[in-house]
C-alpha cells in the first residue's frame, strides 16, 4: 500500500508534468491564433494527451517498472492517443462545419437577403449544434429581423420625404405663379382694382410665410432640438382662446363650432405649442367637414388622471387603411392635389397632424384618431399638472 508521501509525490509529478505540457499547448494556441478551429481542437486534445502521458511515464520511470509493463503502458497509451486524436478530429470537423455555416448565415444577413432565407438556414444551422453555437444563429435571426425592420423603416421614411418635396414644391409654386402674375399686372398697369391684389397678395405671402413656418417647426421636431415650456396651462382657455380665432373661419363655410368639459383642468405644457396643437386640429376638422355641419371640441379627464382633449367633426370619417397615415408628413385626407387653404395655414400641405403629433408627445402625451358615426375623432392625452 502506498504511502502518504509517495502519494503526495505521485500527485506531484502528475500535477507538475501536466502544468509544463499545459504551459507549452496554451504558447502553441496564443501563438497560433489564427489557425483553423480544427487544428486548435486537436492541439487542445493532444496537450491533454501529452500531459497524462508524461506524468505517467515519469512515475514509471521512477518507480522501475518493468520493461514488460513499460512496453504494455507505451502500447496502451499510443493506441490511446490515436482513437482520441480521431475522435478530436471528428470533433473538430463538426466544430468547424457549424462555424462555416454561421459564416454564411452572417453573411447573409450582412448582404440582406430574404428572411425566409435567413430563417431556413438558420434552422439547417441549429440542427446538432451546440447551445452556444445555436443561441450564436438566434441572435443572428433576431439582428436580421431588426435590420430588416431598420431598412423598412428607411424606406418609408425615404419615400416620404421625397413625397413631401414633391407636394411642398407644387405647393409653393401655386402661390409664387399668382404672386409673379399679379406683380406683373400691377407692374404693366393692367389692373382695374390695384387693390384687389394687394390684398390677394398679402394672402398668398401669409400663405408662403404659414408654410415655411411649419417646416421649420417639423424641422426641428425631427431633429429633436424642439423644447416646450413646462409651465402650467389650462386647457378650457387655451380652447376657447382658439376657438374664437376660428370661429369666423368656420362660419364663412356655414360650420358651427362648440367647446365643452370643465373649466378647472389643468395640464404643464407650452401654451403657444398646445395652441397650436387645437387650432391645426381645428383647421383640419374645418377643411373636411361640409356645411351645415358641427364640430365639438371637449375637455375631460382620463382614467390615469391625465387630461384628454377631443375634436369630433363630421366630415365623414378616414378610409381604415389611411388611419396609420394621418400624422405622416405629407399625408393629406383628400384626393384633390391643393385643398382649401383654412385662414391661411398651410394645413394642405400635409404638416399639421405630423406637427400635432410632434407636440404631444414632445409634451409627454399621445395622439389618436378613430372613425365615429358621420365623422372621426382625434384624442390628444396629456399629462395632467400635480
Amino acid at each position: 500500500m502506498l504511502s502518504t508521501s509517495d502519494l503526495l509525490v505521485i500527485v506531484a509529478v502528475a500535477v507538475g508534468s501536466s502544468l509544463v505540457v499545459g504551459a507549452a499547448g496554451l504558447a502553441v494556441l496564443l501563438v497560433a491564433r489564427r489557425v483553423p478551429l480544427l487544428a486548435r481542437v486537436a492541439t487542445v486534445a493532444l496537450t491533454a494527451l501529452a500531459s497524462i502521458v508524461l506524468g505517467s511515464y515519469t512515475i514509471m520511470r521512477a518507480m522501475y517498472v518493468s520493461e514488460h509493463d513499460y512496453t504494455v503502458f507505451l502500447a496502451v497509451a499510443a493506441a490511446s492517443s490515436a482513437a482520441s486524436l480521431a475522435v478530436a478530429f471528428v470533433v473538430g470537423g463538426v466544430l468547424a462545419r457549424e462555424g462555416a455555416r454561421l459564416r454564411r448565415l452572417a453573411h447573409a444577413v450582412g448582404d440582406g437577403r430574404p428572411l425566409d432565407e435567413i430563417a431556413v438556414r438558420s434552422r439547417r444551422a441549429r440542427r446538432g449544434q451546440s447551445a452556444e453555437l445555436a443561441a450564436v444563429a438566434d441572435e443572428l435571426v433576431s439582428a436580421s429581423e431588426r435590420l430588416e425592420a431598420a431598412r423598412a423603416e428607411v424606406a418609408a421614411l425615404d419615400a416620404s420625404r421625397r413625397e413631401l418635396v414633391a407636394w411642398i414644391s407644387h405647393d409653393l409654386r401655386t402661390p409664387l405663379a399668382g404672386l409673379r402674375a399679379m406683380s406683373e399686372a400691377l407692374e404693366d398697369g393692367l389692373v382695374a382694382e390695384p387693390e384687389r391684389f394687394h390684398r390677394q397678395i398679402r394672402a398668398q405671402v401669409d400663405r408662403l410665410s404659414s408654410m415655411v413656418d411649419d417646416l421649420f417647426e417639423l424641422s426641428k421636431i425631427n431633429s429633436g432640438s424642439f423644447r416646450p415650456a413646462h409651465d402650467e396651462v389650462r386647457l378650457y382657455d387655451l380652447v376657447s382662446d382658439a376657438v374664437a380665432d376660428l370661429r369666423l373661419v368656420a362660419a364663412a363655410r356655414e360650420i358651427s363650432l362648440r367647446e365643452t368639459g370643465a373649466p378647472g383642468i389643468a395640464v404643464l405644457g407650452d401654451a403657444r405649442e398646445l395652441t397650436r396643437v387645437v387650432e391645426n386640429l381645428l383647421a383640419n376638422a374645418i377643411q373636411h367637414s361640409p356645411p351645415g355641419s358641427e364640430i365639438v371640441v371637449s375637455i375631460d379627464r382620463d382614467g390615469t388622471g391625465g387630461a384628454t382633449l377631443s375634436v369630433v367633426d363630421a366630415g365623414g370619417g378616414i378610409a381604415d387603411e389611411d388611419l396609420a397615415e394621418v400624422f405622416r408628413a405629407g399625408w393629406r385626407g383628400t384626393p384633390a392635389r391643393t385643398p382649401h387653404a383654412v385662414a391661411g395655414r398651410s394645413g394642405n400641405a400635409g404638416l399639421g397632424l405630423a406637427i400635432v403629433q410632434g407636440i404631444v408627445r414632445a409634451h409627454d402625451g399621445e395622439v389618436s384618431v378613430r372613425n365615429v358615426e358621420g365623422g372621426c375623432r382625434f384624442d390628444v392625452r396629456l399629462p395632467a399638472a400635480v
